[in-house]
This record gives structure tokens, C-alpha cells and sequence, in this order.
């Protein structure tokens, strides 16, 4: 199944949860916190403006994200979990 994003919606696909932390401390499952970081799998078209053209999203798949720790609406398509987010939503891209 795929999901395909409308409007300037993207899917973030979130990165792991830290299991350890860097003192080597194992973290059960109810001590990790929700990510705020993932990479983007999905684009939507753009938003429609009143002249009747598309807005670009200023983003594109493979970029790395920063979300609101709220943000979003969570889906799970066969056991994966992706966010759906607005383009507005996001905090800003990671670059290396």
C-alpha cells in the first residue's frame, strides 16, 4: 500500500528511538521519547492558490526534517509507522 500525500501534505517516515543513551544506559520502552526527526518518503502536488496554479513544496523526498514533537497525524500502513504533515508544520531540514 502507498500513501500519497495531497495538497502540500509530505509523509515522514521517523527515525528510531534511541535505545541506549551515550553514557551506555539502556532505555526501556517507556523512557524513549517521541521522535522529532525523520526523513521524507512522500510530496504532495503544492498547494492550490487562487490563481489557479500550484504552489511548490519547498521540500523533496530523501530530506531529513525536524516536526513538532505534536505535529502531524500518525498512520501506520502494513506495520510501518509514517507522520503526515503539513508543509508549515515542519521546523527545518537537516544538511550535512
Amino acid at each position: 500500500m502507498k500513501i500519497t500525500p495531497l495538497e502540500d501534505r509530505v509523509v515522514v517516515k521517523p527515525a528510531e528511538a534511541q535505545s541506549v543513551t551515550g553514557g551506555g544506559i539502556v532505555l526501556p520502552e517507556s523512557a524513549k521519547e517521541k521522535q522529532t526527526r525523520g526523513k521524507i518518503v512522500h510530496v504532495g502536488p503544492g498547494k492550490m492558490l487562487n490563481s489557479g496554479k500550484r504552489a511548490p513544496v519547498s521540500v523533496a523526498v530523501g530530506d531529513e526534517v525536524y516536526y513538532g514533537q505534536y505535529a502531524g497525524t500518525e498512520v501506520k500502513v502494513d506495520d510501518e509507522k509514517y507522520v503526515i504533515l503539513e508543509e508549515s508544520e515542519l521546523l527545518g531540514v537537516i544538511s550535512r
